[in-house]
């Protein structure tokens, strides 16, 4: 079973931007569907965004489209969250997964990694 392990997050200020990493194990990593999601506090977690396994077809959630980027590079087991223009609303924890229709039955989640945006 693969196994991810997200970095990158921290403390920005409003208009500040962050890159997120996910680190997969094993080498199916690019077999996968991937997405980005986050779970701010009080509230559910929702899907940021996704991307297909070439990377070549994207899709974001609208509140945080024209700001955020999702890559990857599936040599290097390794997926990627480019957040510019970040908004005090973007606070929240992010989780990198696999993506498919049923994502909100996954019960295999890492740790995440914690974005604050604050003045």
């Amino acid at each position: 079973q693969v196994q991810f392990v997200e970095s990158g997050g921290g403390l920005v200020q409003p208009g500040g931007s962050l890159r997120l990493s996910c680190a997969a194990s094993g080498n199916i990593f690019s077999t996968y569907l991937m997405g980005w999601y986050r779970q701010a506090p009080g509230k559910q977690r929702e899907l940021a965004a996704s991307i297909s396994i070439n990377g070549g077809s994207l899709t974001y959630a609208n509140s945080v489209k024209g700001r955020f980027t999702m890559s990857r590079k599936n040599a290097e087991n390794t997926l990627y969250l480019q957040m510019n223009n970040l908004k005090p609303e973007d606070t929240a924890v992010y989780y990198c997964n696999r993506f498919s229709g049923n994502w909100r039955r996954y019960d295999d989640w890492g740790q995440g990694t914690q974005v604050t945006v604050s003045s």
